[in-house]
């Protein structure tokens, strides 16, 4: 079995599955992260009440 080069493909499959991976892992990260803030902000209302 001979390793040979890289084909085409692999120049571009490769950076756009990192670059799919990459939007969404903003997109999920960005949603709990906006869920994070809203609980907190509840809790500090129900602590004020």
């Amino acid at each position: 079995m001979e390793i040979g080069v890289p084909t085409a493909a692999h120049f571009i499959f490769i950076p756009a599955v990192l670059i799919i991976g990459l939007v969404i892992g903003w997109i999920l990260g960005s949603r709990a992260a906006q869920d994070a803030m809203a609980m907190e902000m509840k809790r500090r209302d129900e602590r004020r009440k």
